[in-house]
């Protein structure tokens, strides 16, 4: 997600409750309640644990993917929607949770039987007929009313997420947690799983998904089935699904990688001298990053009020507004929501205390980008966030330390991209290229956390880069910069 506005957007940055003291404090690693020894069935945890959000996420059984059936009728109208999820229990389960927020649900079966069902809050428990044992795989299908106004608020860079209404229609933006307003699963962004995305509409509409359209069928009362496969897991936070009146502009990037925007018809040309510059960010970041990660890519343009982007998986969400101003803004939101497609979407979160990984190397290579390419100055932008990072540890928490309300503060961007500069100061270019490459490599397709990312450092460095990104990463002060004695911290007031 990108937090760069243009000069029209910017005044738009003005939440949820906070998470309780305690529980930031005390919550250790995402993981899932552990089953009794005995394998007596017990009920799946109804959230992972994460400092941030405790109750995002569900124990005991993992999905192997979700297939979403949606009946679209018109903007802002409710439509019948069902929910499959085909899951393996990795304990021996009672029951099971589900993050599933609004919307009105009709009922849930458990491998065709009847299940009994509790809403509390975003929790949806699911109780089946009789306990699934661990290692089986069984098909949940929930059946219920979405309603696609619903949204909700952020007092950070996120502002309204949810369902985000058109003139004809809606995109989505699920950041960080508003994909249970859309379909119920297991929202947390250490939870990847393939999607099937059915979307029926009228004719004179157009569905989109992440991944590849596999079909087109016609469907009786004038409706058009569309279906799309994600083809790669992904967690629900970068789930796009789309209805509108679109044009879908075909085109090739680098060695052949299928490229498809996603424009409405009126912004077709408007928008075309900028979304043709893609094949150029891809080729760039290729040379930094090695192989582009999924089999396609694209720009979904919304026509809305939406004030940030979205990197949602192979279809990034750029508001109309980056792509009619200036080809240095728009290039920047262009350039970070692709480098998410390496640092967030193809090596997912962990937790999210991990987000300065992904915000900080979109962040960092998008700034890379723009000072070759005529926009500000690399290095003078990196001592400016150097000077106000005391100030950013005290009011938003250090770059791997968060808190809920501060989640999506300029610490997890401009200084955590901090961060990548100093420990590029610190082992050369050449060898942070390395570690760069290793990552990305390494855990393709992967979760990964801030440590693992530390550890990854030290291995390729061949120095043990721990005394040395901690401070930067968790402490209340910020250390001296390589390379930089020059540079000067602003007392944080």
């Amino acid at each position: 997600m990108s937090t760069y506005r243009t000069p029209r957007r910017r005044a738009r940055l003005a939440l949820a409750a906070a998470v309780a003291v305690t529980a930031a404090l005390t919550a250790g690693p995402v993981s899932q309640a552990a089953p009794s020894a005995s394998g007596k069935p017990m009920p799946g945890a109804p959230g992972l644990g994460d400092p941030m959000f405790p109750l995002d996420g569900n124990g005991g059984y993992r999905v192997d993917r979700y297939t979403l059936d949606f009946d679209w009728q018109a903007p802002k109208t409710p439509f019948e929607a069902t929910t499959t999820i085909k899951a393996t229990a990795t304990q021996s389960l009672s029951r099971f949770n589900l993050d599933f927020g609004g919307n009105t649900l009709h009922g849930v079966t458990v491998d065709g039987s009847a299940a009994g069902t509790s809403r509390d809050g975003d929790e949806l428990t699911v109780t089946p007929k009789s306990p699934i044992a661990k290692g089986r795989t069984f098909t949940a299908k929930i059946t219920y009313t979405a309603d696609p106004t619903q949204t909700r608020h952020r007092d950070d860079a996120i502002e309204d997420y949810g369902w985000i209404p058109t003139a004809d229609g809606t995109v989505v933006y699920p950041q960080p947690n508003g994909a249970r307003l859309i379909f119920p699963g297991n929202d947390h962004p250490s939870q990847r799983a393939p999607i099937t995305f059915r979307i029926t509409t009228p004719k004179d509409l157009t569905a989109v998904a992440n991944g590849k359209l596999v079909d087109r069928a016609e469907r009786p009362g004038d409706r058009v089935r569309w279906t799309y496969d994600s083809e790669q897991p992904l967690s629900t936070q970068l789930v796009q699904m789309a209805v509108g009146k679109f044009k879908l502009v075909d085109g090739k990037g680098p060695d052949g990688l299928a490229l498809r925007d996603v424009v409405p018809d009126a912004l077709v040309e408007p928008t075309a001298e900028y979304r043709k510059l893609t094949p150029d960010h891809l080729t760039w970041l290729q040379k930094k990053l090695g192989p582009y990660p999924f089999n396609r890519y694209g720009l979904l343009v919304g026509d809305t009020d939406l004030g940030v982007a979205l990197e949602t998986q192979t279809l990034s969400l750029i508001p109309k507004a980056d792509l009619l101003g200036t080809k240095v803004d728009a290039e920047r939101n262009m350039v970070h929501e692709l480098t998410h497609q390496w640092f967030g979407d193809s090596v997912a979160l962990a937790s999210w205390s991990d987000l300065w990984v992904s915000e900080g190397h979109a962040r960092f290579y998008e700034r890379m980008y723009s000072q070759e390419h005529g926009g500000d100055s690399f290095e003078a932008a990196m001592k400016t966030a150097y000077a106000a990072h005391d100030q950013w540890r005290k009011d938003y928490g250090a770059p791997a330390e968060p808190t809920e309300p501060n989640l999506f503060k300029r610490m997890r961007y401009d200084g955590s991209a901090l961060v990548l500069y100093a420990l590029r100061e610190q082992v050369g270019d050449a060898t942070f290229q390395k570690i760069e490459r290793a990552w990305v490599s390494g855990f393709r397709g992967k979760t990964a956390s801030t440590q693992q990312y530390i550890d990854l450092a030290s291995k390729v460095a061949g120095q043990d880069l721990e005394g040395f990104l901690h401070p930067w990463l968790y402490g209340s002060k910020t250390p001296p910069m390589p390379g930089h004695p020059d540079w000067v911290v602003t007392p944080a007031t």
